[in-house]
């Protein structure tokens, strides 16, 4: 079966959905990505300290040819961020792009993003830039390292509840911001997450100066990567495993998210397992890592009250 590199639906004999490559290109036509990994790691290294987005993963700055026809490098104004197979890490395009999929069960907001193949055969992944502007402008994003007066050293030392105090006091409307983020931070631990720090949260102010959290960006399976005890970046209640339904409705209470609205998040985290693991199944991984990723989700939902199916 052949599935949509962006959507993971079936495709029939095609690879993308032309409404899908509309989507994220404005066009129904694959723009050409003229490069082989070894090239883009030495883009990439090119780059650094030139962009305006950081961590360990080799990241491309890209921007649309004015034919639409090809992917160019940008070092400036670019519109997509392109993600190649990292040198110390397996398989992270294939699991950052199913991570990203699986926010879509339980509508969390992501840009718009997908699998693009290089000369070599290999998969990139590329998200388009949700603080670019089409006449070229840029809206003005503040990770919560940045509302939090923090370094970006301290990115791991952080909380949920810092999270919440930092919405509570620059959100347009913190109510609906902390809701979303509550979500958030349960899809997070749910899929092992064990990487949205404060740098990977974000407040983005829109043209008209309303401040709300930014569409979901970053989001991997990192015990997939990199196994270890904790599944979440940032403490919960003071922990950072084992969180239970217990728990999860503590941070809630925090979080001045009534009960009832709290167990609905929840239970639809619970109700997006089987649809996940179907997800998974369509994915791009290799199978033994579908298979760690499918047990993990169902040991993550048993932990949220109900039996793994």
């Amino acid at each position: 079966m052949t599935v949509c590199c962006i959507c993971l639906e079936p495709s029939g004999p095609a690879e993308y959905h032309p409404s899908c490559l509309e989507g994220l290109f404005d066009t129904a036509a694959l723009p050409k990505l003229d490069f082989e990994l070894s090239e883009l790691y030495a883009v990439a290294a090119q780059m650094a300290g030139k962009m305006s987005i950081s961590g360990i993963q080799e990241k491309i700055s890209l921007k649309l040819s004015k034919d639409m026809s090809k992917l160019e490098v940008a070092e400036t104004g670019g519109r997509f961020i392109l993600k190649p197979e990292a040198a110390r890490f397996s398989f992270l395009p294939q699991n950052e792009h199913v991570t990203m999929r699986l926010a879509s069960h339980v509508e969390i907001e992501t840009p718009p993003f997908g699998l693009l193949p290089l000369k070599d055969g290999t998969l990139a992944y590329l998200i388009k830039r949700f603080d670019r502007l089409d006449n070229g402008g840029k809206l003005q994003v503040e990770d919560f390292c940045q509302l939090g007066e923090k370094p970006m050293r301290d990115k791991y030392n952080g909380s949920g509840e810092l999270c919440v105090r930092l919405l509570r006091k620059y959100a347009s409307e913190p109510l609906v911001e902390i809701l979303k983020l509550y979500r958030l931070l349960v899809f997070g631990w749910w899929v092992a997450n064990g990487d949205m720090h404060l740098k990977n949260l974000s407040l983005l102010t829109s043209r008209d100066g309303t401040r709300k959290l930014s569409p979901a960006y970053d989001l991997v399976c990192t015990k997939l990567v990199l196994p270890t005890d904790d599944t979440t970046a940032l403490s919960i209640t003071g922990k950072k495993k084992n969180l239970t339904k217990q728990r999860w409705l503590e941070f809630a209470k925090y979080c001045q998210i009534p009960e009832r609205a709290a167990e609905r998040v929840l239970a639809s985290q619970i109700k997006a397992l089987e649809p996940s693991l179907e997800t998974i199944r369509r994915s791009f991984l290799p199978e033994k890592k579908k298979e760690e990723y499918e047990k993990l989700l169902r040991e993550n939902t048993a932990m949220l009250g109900e039996k793994s199916a």
